[in-house]
């Protein structure tokens, strides 16, 4: 009996072994939706929010952008706030970015150049700037142009730079400065 325990223990294995269910590949870490990138402008002892908004998605009606008035030669700290309203309730992405912090970068780009610099001042677990708050410090001079912001999403290959990864979002706000 003990000899032909031996000879079938093998087959018991691959059995075993056969019928252990496989676990699937992750799924792979898809881009967020967002329907709403809200940016908080605080300076001059003043708070505002402006609102880029386009809940019924690409192909659908035109969003709805607010025009973002700032003063001359002065230093706002800014607060983003991504969304995605096509759902209910509500879905603030923002905090999905936060938990997940070493996989986004937010890049703000103002144009013309040189009319607003912007400083990123929060940090993901590796010290990388993410871009969720910050300042931003307006030219000397009047003028108009526009701020983009893309929300870069970076899964394995974030580097602090803007250039790896695609976008969330990418929107432009028109500016003027005076």
């Amino acid at each position: 009996m003990q000899k032909k325990f031996w000879l079938y223990l093998p087959l018991l294995a691959l059995v075993t072994l056969a019928s252990c269910k496989k676990e699937d590949d992750p799924e792979p870490d898809e881009n967020e939706l967002i329907t709403t990138v809200e940016l908080t402008l605080t300076g001059n002892g003043t708070s505002k929010v402006y609102t880029w908004k386009d809940v019924d998605g690409e192909g659908g009606n035109a969003p709805v952008i607010d025009s973002i008035v700032l003063a001359k030669d002065q230093t706002y700290t800014y607060a983003l706030r991504f969304l995605d309203e096509s759902k209910s309730p509500v879905e603030n992405v923002t905090e999905e970015i936060k938990e997940r912090d070493y996989e986004h970068l937010v890049v703000m780009t103002p144009s013309p150049v040189g009319s607003m610099t912007v400083t990123i001042t929060d940090k993901d677990r590796n010290n990388r700037p993410v871009g969720l708050v910050g300042e931003i410090k307006t030219s000397a001079a009047a003028v108009k142009g526009k701020l983009k912001i893309q929300l870069r999403h970076q899964p394995g290959v974030k580097d602090g730079s803007p250039i790896p990864g695609d976008d969330d979002a990418n929107v432009d706000f028109d500016v003027e400065i005076k």
